[in-house]
């Protein structure tokens, strides 16, 4: 069983295809990264597989569960998803530890009983990403990085099988991006990890683990494959339609950036 599976997806609104002929398949011990400039619908994949959004027409099956038969809600909380949509909807009163916890029910705010395994569990989830500092601090006074580390932690607290990243270093300075790398590389080590789903602008972010990359332009899938084959000169200059440079960057990943 693939962990998600596109099969001739398409998203239509207005008469116009917002995405078009998606075939995409992630398999177990895959994890991907999505390039994709602004617009390019990166975005509307991940509504997508949230079920957030229906396909207009084609097949769609995430974690065994296809779109039409399956319970949605239900598939939700199979799916850690971290993102400034999520960041925005949060309680900026509550505590790192509270809204950590809130993960397991998937809810803004703790509205249900919780458990001390469950105050241990989100407590653990933080000191492993480095936030065991963190656990009564008021949300909203946290750095940006520290408020990534806490989303991440609350998106890991329902144990999920898949784990979406969604451009988790914006807004990062160069030293609490880093730092954010390390933790989600070290996550990666753990016994029983996700599958990651990594969206992000800057290739640097991708990290040596990540096995595959989805290119995506115009709603369309430009190209698919692992990165030592897209994450070329000749392919990059032509997903991008500029010339670009490419450089070594720190522990096998690499700099790009306009020539």
């Amino acid at each position: 069983m693939a962990i998600i599976d596109f099969e001739a997806v398409h998203l239509i609104r207005n008469q116009k295809f917002l995405l078009e002929n998606i075939n995409w398949q992630i398999r177990h011990g895959e994890d991907w990264a999505i390039l994709g400039l602004n617009g390019a619908g990166k975005t509307l994949l991940l509504q997508l597989i949230a079920g957030n959004l229906w396909p207009s027409s084609g097949k769609l099956t995430v974690l065994g569960a296809e779109f039409g038969k399956a319970n949605i809600p239900d598939l939700a909380k199979r799916i850690g998803w971290v993102s400034n949509v999520v960041q925005a909807k949060l309680y900026q009163s509550d505590t790192a530890l509270e809204i950590v916890i809130s993960g397991k029910f998937s809810s803004i705010g703790l509205w249900q009983d919780y458990s001390t395994a469950d105050e241990k569990k989100a407590a653990e989830l933080l000191a492993m990403l480095g936030g065991d500092n963190l656990h009564h601090k008021s949300y909203q006074i946290l750095s940006q990085g520290e408020k990534q580390v806490v989303l991440i932690a609350r998106a890991l607290m329902a144990d999920p099988e898949l784990l979406i990243l969604d451009e988790p270093c914006n807004g990062l300075d160069l030293f609490a991006r880093e730092d954010l790398l390390v933790r989600i590389a070290q996550l990666k080590c753990q016994k029983d990890a996700p599958t990651i789903l990594f969206v992000t602008h800057h290739i640097e972010e991708i990290l040596p683990f990540i096995s595959h990359v989805l290119m995506i332009s115009n709603g369309k899938i430009f190209a698919k494959g692992t990165p030592q084959k897209l994450l070329t000169p000749a392919i990059l200059n032509n997903f991008y339609q500029r010339k670009i440079q490419i450089m070594p960057f720190m522990k096998e990943r690499i700099l790009v950036y306009p020539q």
